[in-house]
């Protein structure tokens, strides 16, 4: 790893940085592992790394950042840009017009596999199916199969799929491994059939947007060696979240040179559940001999209170690399902790406080409720509606909402009429009349066989994605005489053109909140408003297929409540870290009794994780009796509690009335 002559450090934009940020900026040749702590300013430094290279003279297109979540990629993507068009040392205009390539490893998927797509046998405007899409298609090969979806669930079924794609297995390897074996053989037939009725349906799953980009450039030596000329310097983000297929991804994209920068914390790895493997981060020195470690320890974001007890309480993994945060921050307040009967005198306890924090003045969108478990939710969400306090539930996706699915199904179907999915879903939205088996034949190419009744309703239908295709189409392919309309433009024409909003308009009383959603659907799509519709279009049906949990944050005064899971990446004033019972957090596995090493260390880094999302104050509590699947069970603090100083603490005293049944902790 080369590292630059230390007198290109007198230029502005290094200033800022500590000088191991600056060290991790300088250098700029060969394989760098960024090893960053919580809140150790990880995105400061990727930005100006890209910015130093930039002004080194490397083009900016020809620099890649890979993220894993929209939130990240859209900070990053700002901070980049606007670092180019604000600094005074570029060498402008070289630098003018072109950018780096900023995204989401599944946006790089697509962005690959539309500009290949023929190989596939699509067209760019490939529908990408979200998870209840595929789970009826692998409900529909079940049947398919000839077996029972009652007996084989197919959200199991799906899971393991999703898991092998995700280990970069194929469906071919996974049958020659596992065809044998009973439910090896009855996974491997459902899995064929699900990708005939992908293939058919010209869509790609979320899971196929990593598979198949790593598949194409493992395959095709051309197609790899030409996106290695186009990006010359890869930086990666939260590297210690790959997965196999994501890590083969950046191995084949990254060229000779091996100019790759990968930024992480083996502390933060907390998605094993979901493929992501540790091993990648731990031997990145090993794959890419030579390499650089920068060690970022400085902490910008909390107390030096959190930070101590966040150090001891990571210190006990084995599987780490040794760091120690500290901060300039001060010491800051101890740590608030709370002995609840249950989870009603929780929930109270924390709706209390929140209550008394905003009263002082405490912004309530810098409130953080944080749980290991959904279920956790349900007292937490009373409390707050008792006490009337403003709170935003993460976990239910604006984009999964079914009126919503059924306006993009219209715009996909404009863009792309032979997918089947989309025309199963809406065909009769509003009501057509249109019975399963006439829906059959059309799904079979068969529609010359309808009976002229139905043929008149199908036709009305298939007028309806006529005129939005030309709407999309203004000023483009034969219609330049017309004026091209905005993407919110186009939502709107999709609502009333469909009959969707008046379907909602004049229906039930429920359908109220549905037509408000509908309509919020146009002014998101005004994001989009600055390009063409049907690069415009295409871009907001390609943000609703990707969308996560943070997606979902509204701009608003109110208490985010979410997992911990759901917090990686954000960072609040005031978090409250509730349900510390031994068996909840760390959590043990229904029926599996104690945890393994590996998963008792991946706990202990989810509760690292909650621990730094605050900057001020942390609150942590426990119910010694809890409710769970109808059962009243009697809990033990967490071993997490337990292995905090007393020194870092104050107790909370119960206000219930309610005499605790243990020794508080």
């Amino acid at each position: 790893m080369k590292e630059e002559n230390p007198n290109s450090q007198s230029v502005s934009y290094l200033k800022s940085l500590n000088d191991k940020q600056k060290e991790a900026v300088l250098s700029t040749d060969g394989p760098l592992l960024i090893l960053a702590g919580a809140g150790a300013g990880k995105t400061k430094t990727v930005t100006h790394r890209i910015l130093h290279l930039i002004h080194k003279g490397v083009s900016p297109d020809q620099i890649l950042a890979i993220t894993f979540t929209n939130k990240a990629a859209k900070e990053m993507r700002e901070r980049v840009y606007h670092a180019i068009s604000t600094s005074q040392e570029l060498n402008l205009p070289v630098a003018e017009g072109a950018r780096p390539f900023v995204s989401t490893f599944h946006s790089l998927g697509v962005h690959i596999l539309k500009e290949h797509a023929q190989l596939f046998g699509y067209n760019r405007n490939f529908s990408i199916y979200d998870r209840g899409d595929s789970k009826s298609a692998v409900k529909e090969a079940i049947v398919t199969s000839g077996y029972d979806p009652k007996q084989y669930e197919p959200g199991k079924i799906l899971g393991i799929i999703s898991r092998e794609k995700g280990n970069y297995v194929s469906q071919e390897e996974y049958e020659a491994k596992n065809g044998d074996e009973y439910f090896g053989g009855i996974v491997s037939n459902v899995w064929r059939l699900y990708d005939g009725i992908l293939k058919k349906d010209k869509a790609f799953d979320f899971d196929d947007l990593l598979f198949k980009a790593a598949e194409l450039l493992a395959k095709n030596p051309e197609i790899r060696s030409k996106y290695q000329q186009r990006w010359k310097y890869v930086h990666i983000d939260e590297y210690q979240d790959t997965n196999k297929v994501q890590y083969n991804m950046a191995k084949y994209l990254v060229g000779p040179e091996q100019n790759l920068a990968v930024v992480g914390d083996i502390d933060q790895n907390i998605y094993s559940w979901r493929g992501a493997d540790i091993k990648n981060i731990l031997n990145f020195e090993q794959d890419y001999p030579g390499a650089k470690v920068v060690l970022l320890e400085q902490n910008y974001r909390s107390t030096q209170n959190i930070l101590s007890v966040a150090n001891s309480i990571i210190s006990k993994n084995i599987h780490r690399r040794e760091k120690n945060l500290f901060t300039e921050n001060g010491e800051g307040e101890k740590i608030t902790t709370y002995t609840a009967y249950d989870e009603t005198d929780e929930a109270s306890f924390v709706a209390n406080t929140v209550r008394d924090l905003i009263r002082e003045g405490a912004k309530a969108s810098e409130i953080a409720i944080l749980y290991r478990a959904n279920f956790q939710s349900r007292a937490l969400e009373e409390a707050f509606l008792t006490r009337e306090l403003p709170y935003q539930l993460l976990g239910t996706k604006f984009y999964e909402r079914k009126e919503i699915k059924d306006v993009l199904s219209y715009l996909k179907l404009a863009l792309n009429p032979d997918q089947n999915a989309d025309i199963k879903r809406v065909i009769n939205i509003p009501a057509r009349g249109i019975g399963k088996v006439t829906l059959l034949k059309i799904m079979e190419g068969k529609a010359e066989e309808l009976t002229d009744s139905v043929k008149i309703k199908f036709n009305e239908f298939r007028l309806i994605l006529k005129d939005i295709a030309s709407e999309i189409n203004r000023g483009t392919q034969g219609q330049t005489d017309l004026l091209a309309k905005k993407p919110s433009e186009i939502i709107k024409f999709v609502l009333t053109r469909s009959g969707i909003e008046a379907m909602y308009k004049f229906g039930k009383e429920e359908d109220e909140e549905r037509l408000e959603n509908v309509r919020e659907l146009v002014s998101i799509a005004t994001k989009f408003d600055h390009l063409t519709a049907p690069e415009g279009i295409e871009k907001l049906i390609e943000e609703a297929s990707l969308s996560s949990d943070q997606d979902e944050i509204k701009e608003n005064e109110a208490v985010r409540l979410m997992t911990v899971h759901a917090s990686k990446g954000l960072e609040f004033d005031t978090v409250f870290i509730s349900g510390l019972e031994q068996d909840l957090f760390p959590h043990a596995k229904m029926n599996e009794g104690t945890l393994s090493g590996e998963e008792s260390e991946e706990e202990r880094r989810l509760f690292y994780v909650a621990l730094t999302r605050a900057r001020k104050k942390l609150y942590l509590s426990y119910a010694q009796t809890r409710t769970i699947y109808g059962n009243k069970q009697v809990n033990i603090p967490s071993e997490f509690l337990n292995e905090i100083e007393p020194d870092f603490i104050e107790q909370k005293e119960q206000v219930s009335g309610i005499k605790s049944i243990f020794i508080d902790f």
